[in-house]
């Protein structure tokens, strides 16, 4: 079946693409839907402009088309984003990296079903800490872009995910009850690598913006590398 991936540059829709593709699903092409929003409902918004070196990596057309980010309203360009690539690519379906969020699942799901499309979630309720260990498993290079929610602090913007970093938010999703994958948008992520990558991203110069509890790792600029 030729699908799309809802793709944003984090871990999640990064991984959903992966377990299709392993499963012998045909990757047609990612779609990114590019907020002016930063408090947007639906999309990812750290960094999304580096999806367009990632679909370098992947070797991958992009679907992308920008929203301003309204609540509801942001769906139709949505919609407009999987139209666009149906009629492109032939696309069958869609993949989303939908965990836990029943507010983007179903909003994608009445799209797709509108549309006449299969709609994929392979990483739907996994076990939280099991999908940060697989994509270590994996070698993902993935580091955090995004922190929205106390006790997370100005520090970890710009960390890369390991085995410390997994121990660390478990210890804080046991005391003050996060999600230690971002499901209720506590953390964003970036990924610079990944097995389907055949090259990977170096970061060459970036920024922290932090704004007294949040802030965000900003990619000013960077290249394709050998992997």
């Amino acid at each position: 079946m030729k699908l799309g991936v809802l793709f944003s540059g984090g871990k999640d829709s990064t991984l959903a693409l992966h377990l299709m593709a392993e499963k012998g699903q045909q990757i047609a092409c990612l779609i990114t839907v590019v907020s002016k929003n930063p408090e947007s409902y639906m999309f990812h918004t750290p960094n999304v402009g580096i999806t367009a070196l990632q679909a370098q990596c992947l070797d991958l057309p992009l679907v992308s088309v920008d929203t301003a980010g309204c609540k509801e309203e942001e769906l139709a360009d949505l919609e407009a984003a999987i139209l666009q690539a149906k009629a492109r690519f032939g696309i069958e379906g869609v993949v989303t990296g939908a965990v836990e969020s029943a507010y983007q699942t179903y909003r994608i799901q009445r799209i797709c079903d509108k549309l006449g499309l299969e709609c994929f979630n392979p990483l739907w309720w996994c076990n939280q800490r099991g999908l940060l260990e697989e994509l270590l498993a994996h070698s993902f290079q993935v580091v955090i872009s995004g922190v929205f929610a106390y006790p997370l602090d100005e520090s970890w913007l710009g960390k890369q995910l390991d085995n410390d970093v997994i121990e660390r938010l478990s210890s804080l999703s046991e005391k003050y009850g996060i999600s230690i994958t971002g499901e209720g948008g506590e953390i964003e992520t970036t990924v610079l690598d990944a097995p389907m990558f055949k090259q990977k991203i170096e970061i060459i110069t970036s920024e922290i913006v932090w704004n007294r509890t949040s802030g965000v790792f900003v990619i000013k600029q960077a290249k394709l590398a050998p992997k």
